[in-house]
């Protein structure tokens, strides 16, 4: 995803910090049969995490219909679902994204399982925008123009990578002061870094919504995002 403008507030995770002192052995060289001491080294783990606006919404509402024969189930269906996607298109504008994400046509039977009875259509719309003032017209417009069913919201973000980066950055500056405390505690001197890796997540919002009593328009509140990093870190000992 790609951003807009963005309000971020730094949340420190607790440090559930892993941290152990390593002792390479002496390795063989394959190629000229020397061997060379290995290095000593602090090891440890430390997580960051940022709090973000999001800026973008997925809203995925479904239109389920039902009748006795499969030809008659899917074009009531196809019928009610144009109008949904043309609801959204015309409530979201030209620049939000509109596509069908699952189709399913099954058979319906009896309570005994041994007769066909009708058959279920179900087509899932997902409509994309960056545009989060409309999210409540556009549920409304969609079930005016047939959608029976919503499967929710999921908030997220355009572009996460300047998230991300804040993430690490904190992260990782946890994780080496973590490893320089274990080398004080130890009454060792920590040198360069040897070895950095990296991992990241999001958590995104998912919403389910409906309109309040005597609403005019479906609510919808958004909140945060937590964009989430770990660093660890392998520091020489001097």
């Amino acid at each position: 995803m790609r951003h807009n403008t963005e309000r971020m507030t730094l949340n420190l995770l607790p440090r559930a910090v892993a941290a152990t002192i390593f002792a390479a052995g002496l390795l063989l060289s394959q190629t000229t049969g020397t061997t060379t001491a290995g290095r000593r080294f602090i090891q440890a783990t430390g997580q960051g995490s940022v709090s973000i606006t999001p800026d973008q919404v997925q809203i995925a509402v479904s239109v389920v219909t039902q009748a006795a024969t499969a030809q008659d189930t899917s074009t009531q269906n196809a019928v009610a679902t144009q109008n949904v996607i043309t609801a959204l298109q015309n409530t979201l504008g030209s620049g939000a994204q509109v596509k069908t994400i699952s189709y399913s046509l099954t058979p319906n039977y009896s309570s005994n399982g041994s007769v066909v009875v009708g058959y279920t259509a179900t087509n899932t719309v997902q409509a994309t925008t960056g545009d989060l003032t409309v999210i409540g017209k556009a549920i409304d417009s969609a079930i005016g123009a047939g959608a029976n069913r919503v499967q929710g919201l999921t908030f997220g973000l355009k572009n996460d990578q300047p998230a991300r980066a804040q993430a690490l950055q904190q992260a990782a500056r946890n994780a080496l002061a973590d490893a320089t405390a274990l080398a004080t505690g130890l009454g060792v001197r920590t040198g360069n870094v040897l070895v950095a890796q990296e991992g990241s997540t999001i958590t995104p919002l998912l919403t389910t919504t409906a309109a309040a009593p005597g609403a005019t328009t479906t609510p919808v509140v958004p909140g945060t995002l937590t964009v989430s990093a770990t660093a660890t870190v392998q520091v020489e000992i001097q």
